[in-house]
């Protein structure tokens, strides 16, 4: 599901998911003049460690993996420059009032003519943005190695998304819109709540009834990795019987997992990338990983984070929104907030709100990841295989950002960052007698 237009405006109705995406990169080749391998370094010094592993990337692989990631930078603006430029088309040209009007002469019923007016809007606003989404998701997707669908594929689970997001938003803004016309004056306190039980209901149907529309889960019959991570899973209370197994590759080659759900949802799921292309302590970081978002409670929290800015996103959409309608309302035929011709400038205030909050929002985020990477090694205990995935990771994500880079648009820690956590981690669990061990295979070097 690939809208930005729509999930730019509708991201403070949404939680922020937590997810790990991985990408396909080759296993790393040994740096040739290496004289000293990461796993020997890690005794002597975690810096070296780090700077061994990351000089293990080929230099074209990382200028592919920094091109790619720096014109995500760009994509950022192009995305918010595209949704703004819709949303006051939209209003000027009174298509919005249009809209409106048009669902009041098919039904006097105010919901469904909520429910039409988002119809009809999600289609025009998908049209106006598909030339962007379509670059941006699937040709550039595939101009990096990204991507393994031909058009036709992708294309048919376009609409597919497209008919879940005409059912979800329909039904959202219906509830949304009956709030606003029964609290004007508190509209913005409510529209809060209506957001966050929106973003908890989601939460609960997507990985049960959307994601199967898009992917085939079957169970994982390789006991040689099914078995660690149940017993992974065990250890840390996670009530799972079985892993999932799931057919990403047919769309990507990226690596991914993720371990979501409660109230007898839960489920732990990996997908054929990351078995295909990881060893079992990769494989075993990175499950380790995402136990560690559901034993740490991140969506929870997650939601807590987005309440607050949710709050604050429609108070400040209630300040600015009525003095809008104040000096324009009558050219865009725009009569108060419950009415769903002024839904574009609703959506217009969240998508500025959330593009300025861009480093805020990652921080949160990524915040939230690096204590699930804290725990993960934790509980897997490799160093090394966190270290590998990192690296395979990288293929898609900058491997060594500057600071205010890392700051603004990464929601994961960078690969440099995670790589360096493994090895002070690896130093301070380093055997008694390793050490000197590790100093005299230096030395001999």
């Amino acid at each position: 599901m690939s809208n930005r237009l729509i999930s730019l405006g509708l991201a403070a109705f949404l939680v922020f998911a937590v997810q790990v995406a991985g990408s396909a990169q080759e296993p790393p080749a040994p740096a040739p003049s290496a004289t000293v391998s990461p796993e020997t370094a890690i005794s002597l010094d975690p810096a070296a460690a780090t700077r061994a592993w990351l000089a293990t990337v080929p230099a074209e692989k990382r200028a592919k993996s920094n091109a790619y990631f720096e014109g995500g930078y760009w994509l950022i603006l192009w995305n918010f420059l595209l949704s703004a430029a819709i949303f006051v088309f939209l209003l000027t040209s009174h298509i919005s009032a249009r809209l409106r009007d048009f669902a009041e002469r098919v039904t006097r019923f105010k919901t469904l003519q909520v429910v039409l007016y988002a119809i009809l809007f999600i289609l025009i606003t998908t049209t106006l943005a598909f030339p962007l989404d379509l670059y941006e998701n699937f040709f550039r997707e595939h101009a990096y190695g990204l991507a393994t669908q031909t058009f036709v594929p992708w294309f048919r689970e376009q609409l597919i998304a497209l008919v879940v997001q005409l059912i979800a938003a329909s039904l959202g803004l219906a509830v949304l819109y009956w709030v606003f016309r029964r609290a004007s004056r508190t509209w913005w306190i409510w529209g809060t709540g209506v957001a966050i039980v929106l973003a908890m209901i989601a939460l609960v149907i997507e990985p049960v009834f959307v994601e199967p529309l898009f992917n085939t889960y079957k169970p994982l019959a390789d006991q040689k990795i099914r078995d660690p991570i149940l017993a992974l899973a065990r250890a840390n209370e996670i009530p799972v019987k079985q892993v999932f197994e799931v057919d990403a590759s047919r769309q990507t080659t990226r690596i991914s997992a993720n371990v979501a759900g409660f109230l007898g949802t839960t489920r732990i799921a990996l997908n054929d990338n990351l078995l295909k292309q990881c060893t079992l302590p990769e494989i075993r970081a990175v499950m380790a990983h995402e136990m560690g978002h559901y034993v740490l409670n991140h969506v929870t929290k997650l939601i807590i984070y987005f309440g607050i800015l949710a709050l604050l996103g429609f108070a400040l959409a209630r300040m600015i929104f009525n003095r809008a309608l104040l000096r324009w309302g009558g050219k865009w035929g725009v009569r108060s907030i419950a009415d769903p011709a002024g839904f574009p400038l609703l959506m217009l205030i969240f998508a500025t709100f959330v593009f300025l909050l861009t480093p805020i929002l990652n921080s949160a985020v990524r915040t939230t990841e690096r204590e699930a990477d804290i725990f993960g090694i934790n509980a897997s205990r490799e160093p090394d295989g966190m270290a590998k995935a990192a690296l395979k990771l990288a293929a898609y994500r900058k491997l060594d950002p500057t600071p205010l880079e890392e700051f603004v648009f990464f929601d994961h820690p960078s690969g440099r960052v995670r790589i360096r956590m493994a090895m002070d981690w690896k130093a301070a669990n380093l055997p008694a007698g390793e050490s000197a061990a590790a100093e005299s295979v230096s030395a001999s070097h």
